[in-house]
């Protein structure tokens, strides 16, 4: 492999890092607000998932933009997003989420892995709404999956470039089974606060110290969702595992094929001097 990999289809610019943070900003907003308004300013359950939602497609586009205004983004990464998009949401039904199975996030993390960060961010949003709509759920919790998916995408990406072989295929197993723990939380986190009422030892309080509020939110999701996690995690983990070397060489093999975001000179500097020479003459 070259020093630097022609497969990251989408490269961080300082612009594009510029949209991620401010994407993954407005997202801990959008799932952390209950933590710091002031009692009597929570919104009843569901109406903040419009908003959400709106937040998360703004998110997204503004990342797709950036990589398309940059050059970095071209026909090709546009092409791989959709055909990727439509295997995870393919994959997505085969366990339904039974027992916190789930496949999905196998393609999220593989994607990512390949293409870049801010390929996965958007990989996680088009994914999960892709599935969405085949399956029919379409629900107030939709943009908040969509956006705790484009995280999980988002990490995959960021991870260091220089691990190949066994090691990088064991790094992504344990950020996979990470990244579907801290999912499973980040939707916990997002209902939580409208979901059990007031008066139980682990329900959200308006106005209560932030730390006080998170011990209860510890234990809520301890309590009902820690073997869904799991078994989300494991399931990650143990699919990045036995299918993680074959797909990374597919789709880095598919990606060197395509040059993606190459200009004409780039696209000559990958095909080597014969082949520069060869344009030249036009030997065959």
């Amino acid at each position: 492999m070259s020093r630097v990999d022609p497969a990251r289809a989408v490269p961080v610019s300082r612009r594009m890092a510029v949209a991620l943070v401010l994407a993954s900003l407005l997202g801990l907003l959008a799932f952390g607000w209950p933590l710091v308004v002031q009692p009597g300013a929570t919104l009843a359950d569901g109406t903040d998932a419009p908003l959400v939602l709106g937040v998360v497609l703004a998110a997204a586009l503004g990342v797709l933009f950036v990589g398309l205004g940059d050059g970095g983004i071209d026909v090709k990464a546009v092409a791989m997003l959709g055909l990727l998009s439509a295997v995870g949401a393919l994959l997505r039904p085969v366990a339904g989420g039974t027992g916190g199975v789930e496949t999905v996030f196998l393609v999220i993390v593989l994607g990512a892995r390949v293409f870049g960060p801010g390929f996965g961010f958007v990989l996680g949003s088009t994914t999960l709404l892709a599935s969405a709509l085949l399956t029919g759920g379409v629900g107030p919790w939709l943009p908040f999956q969509m956006l705790a998916a484009s995280w999980v995408g988002l990490g995959a990406g960021l991870l260091p470039g220089r691990l190949r072989g066994w090691r990088e295929v064991a790094a992504l197993a344990g950020y996979g089974a990470v990244a579907a723990l801290a999912y499973g939380w980040a939707m916990n986190l997002a209902f939580w606060p409208f979901q059990l009422g007031a008066g139980t030892a682990i329900s959200f309080v308006p106005g209560d110290p932030v730390p006080e509020n998170l011990r209860r939110f510890a234990l809520y999701s301890l309590a009902t969702s820690l073997a869904w996690d799991l078994g989300r995690a494991l399931t990650t983990a143990v699919g990045v595992a036995v299918l993680g070397r074959p797909v990374l060489a597919t789709l880095r093999r598919a990606a060197v094929r395509a040059v993606f975001g190459a200009g004409p000179g780039r696209a000559d500097e990958r095909e080597g001097p014969v082949a520069g020479q060869t344009r030249a003459t036009g030997a065959p």
